[in-house]
């Protein structure tokens, strides 16, 4: 990797940054003691586990908003609503709730003073396939802004992500880097579409995974990304 000529870094967010099982887990209990407190013919109708059955069902159903995590959840709680017989505009604001517990991020330990570092050197935009707003994180100030799939309505690895990400940072794709913990959605997408990249991998692979694609820098965490870009 030539290191110079790299000149900005996008990031991915859940699973680099923080973990994000953990905060989803969070964010569904809060939702549901809401739910028993303003709806309880959902909430007893629908426990957390069918709650979420019924997130992936909407996903699976309608296509055309899979790609919008806040969409697909605030329809499936439409339908819940609906179904139970209570009011279906409480949606928005289960959603709300949803939402903001879900900003509620316990951070890989690094995370933050390696950003601190990276972005006295290098501007750095989030890339999501997820619905997380930096903005909303103790970690937005570090960040020149976010772009993700619900905004452009296609994700990683479809190179026009990157590329938008590339034309906001106001560099060509070989000067920006890509992290991310996805092999393919990250790793190989930024790389397809003419960005370097690091696969960030915080654990080591099994051994009967499949190895790293030949030239396919990996980094373990932050800090060592920090450390390797002499930030």
């Amino acid at each position: 990797m030539t290191l110079p000529s790299i000149r900005a870094l996008t990031l991915d967010l859940d699973d680099t940054l923080w973990p994000i099982a953990p905060a989803i887990a969070r964010a569904e209990v809060v939702l549901h003691r809401w739910l028993a407190d303003h709806a309880p013919a959902t909430a007893a109708r629908f426990d957390i586990v069918a709650l979420r059955a019924r997130r992936d069902e909407v996903s699976r159903l309608q296509p055309a908003i899979a790609h919008d995590f806040s969409a697909v959840r605030r329809e499936s709680l439409r339908q819940a609503l609906q179904e139970a017989g209570d009011d279906e505009a409480l949606a928005d604001a289960a959603f709300d709730v949803f939402f903001a517990a879900r900003h509620e991020l316990a951070f890989y330990p690094e995370v933050e003073q390696a950003l601190q570092r990276l972005a006295r050197r290098f501007p750095l935009l989030a890339l999501s396939n997820g619905n997380a707003d930096i903005s909303r994180t103790a970690l937005g100030p570090w960040f020149r802004g976010g772009l993700s799939a619900r905004e452009l309505g296609f994700g990683k690895p479809d190179a026009r992500i990157f590329h938008e990400a590339c034309r906001r940072l106001g560099c060509g794709p070989h000067e920006v880097l890509h992290v991310g913990d996805d092999l393919a959605l990250d790793a190989l997408g930024a790389r397809a579409a003419g960005l370097q990249a690091f696969w960030l991998r915080r654990e080591p692979l099994d051994d009967d995974a499949p190895p790293v694609p030949p030239g396919l820098a990996t980094v373990a965490c932050l800090k060592t990304l920090a450390d390797r870009l002499g930030c």
